[in-house]
């Protein structure tokens, strides 16, 4: 398409004026950040599983040589486990209080635990939820997820269910609770069951939910679900899709067929999560920065938004 024809496209679809903010936001936009060197990505990341390894060679712990490790979390000594994602360096994108003292916090999909750590190192009493079983994951009922079940256990050399939510799950993270002599509190519970009763504490200052919302059949259930647990600041974390924000949209990534991961379901927009955050009583909707998320070792990139809301 010509730049002539888009821009009379973008005219017809937006307005005039409209169209120009777009056009001046793109010209204004930073440089995009260049390729990852692949080569050196999955270097760097051999180095770290090798590392890992290595001090923690006279380490008996159940597993520990199979655990998938989501995040990378410093357990202090020399061990750092070899994450895919390791956000170490980015903390401040995310703009959470230094100080966390006297704070309850709630992590919701918390996985290997690096934030869970992370707000309990800055002082928070904090919660983390995971799932009580893998096979309570949105999936599809039926041969959908079945198969899902079947490569995981596949993928980990295993032939239980109850062993694959060990190793992607559960392990990984009593090994990190371990060594870090942490106080953080395990809760079982999909998100649509949560409540303060099961979570054991009166409300939370903070509720973290880190690229949670897209693996979810019914995003907004769960924020309904959230929204009366939140005293403060509801904090969100994942890719925002890139259509028009005119409109509250939230794009449909399932696909017809079953493929990849299947378990990534919908994107919101930024209108839509306004939209849906405010119906739940947060009065202030702020998206306060984005940050380029790298995959390791594959090194697939994504960008995130960070998302604070408050009542």
């Amino acid at each position: 398409m010509t730049f002539y024809k888009r821009a009379a496209y973008a005219i017809a679809e937006h307005g005039f004026l409209e169209a120009l903010c777009r056009g001046a936001r793109k010209l204004s936009k930073e440089p995009e950040i260049p390729p990852v060197d692949l080569d050196r990505l999955k270097e760097e990341y051999a180095e770290s599983v090798r590392v890992f390894r290595e001090k923690t060679s006279g380490i008996d712990f159940q597993g520990l040589d199979r655990f998938l490790w989501y995040h990378t979390v410093d357990l202090g000594n020399g061990i750092v486990t070899p994450g895919r994602y390791d956000y170490r360096s980015a903390l401040s994108k995310f703009r959470f209080p230094e100080d966390m003292c006297g704070m309850n916090v709630l992590d919701i999909g918390s996985a290997t635990g690096f934030f869970s750590f992370e707000f309990e190192r800055r002082g928070a009493r904090v919660v983390s939820v995971e799932l009580p079983s893998i096979s309570d994951w949105d999936m599809p009922a039926g041969e959908d997820k079945e198969k899902t079940l079947r490569d995981l256990m596949e993928f980990h050399g295993v032939r239980s269910v109850e062993e694959v939510h060990y190793l992607h799950l559960e392990g990984p993270f009593r090994f990190c609770h371990t060594l870090l002599r942490s106080s953080v509190k395990r809760c079982y519970s999909t998100v649509y069951d949560l409540s303060l009763e099961k979570l054991g504490l009166a409300a939370f200052d903070m509720i973290f939910l880190g690229d949670l919302l897209l693996h979810l059949f019914s995003p907004l259930e769960a924020l309904s679900t959230v929204a009366p647990l939140c005293r403060g600041k509801l904090i969100i974390f994942q890719k925002i899709p890139d259509v028009t924000e005119r409109q509250p949209l939230m794009v449909y990534l399932g696909g017809e067929t079953r493929k990849g991961d299947s378990r990534t379901w919908w994107y919101p927009n930024r209108t839509c999560f306004v939209q849906m955050l405010r119906r739940l009583g947060f009065r202030t909707v702020d998206f306060v920065s984005e940050y380029e998320v790298v995959t390791r070792p594959d090194g697939a990139c994504n960008t995130r938004a960070v998302i604070h809301a408050a009542k």
